[in-house]
């Protein structure tokens, strides 16, 4: 299968908690308490994995940090898509919205780090 992703995905271990989702027109869902664990990341987006059913087009807050505190980066997250990948556990794609361009340049000190 042909990749058609716009970034290269880089593989990481990161753990988040998602305490709430939203959607653009003012519906909240909180309490969730869904942690998931970050699979890859790209300047475009995350893929995570997750025990929790989390619903498709709702964001996210997401607090990131790759390899120190220097490279700690704050976003919405939107959720598009979602794979069950077996029995309680899903797969999930999301997009970064609204990151400014300006920090994209962690990415890349994060993939030459990894790199070496």
């Amino acid at each position: 299968m042909e990749d058609k992703r716009r970034s290269k995905r880089l593989q990481v271990n990161l753990n988040l908690d998602i305490s709430s989702l939203f959607k653009q027109d003012n519906v909240r869902v909180d309490h969730i308490d869904a942690p998931i664990e970050v699979i890859n990341i790209s300047k475009d987006g995350i893929g995570f994995k997750s025990k929790s059913v989390l619903p498709v087009d709702y964001y996210f807050n997401a607090k990131l940090e790759l390899g120190d505190v220097s490279s700690c980066l704050y976003s919405v997250v939107k959720i598009i898509r979602q794979d069950a990948e077996n029995v309680g556990t899903y797969t999930y794609g999301a997009e970064f919205v609204g990151m400014p361009s300006v920090l994209q340049y962690i990415f890349d000190e994060y993939e030459e780090r990894e790199s070496k």
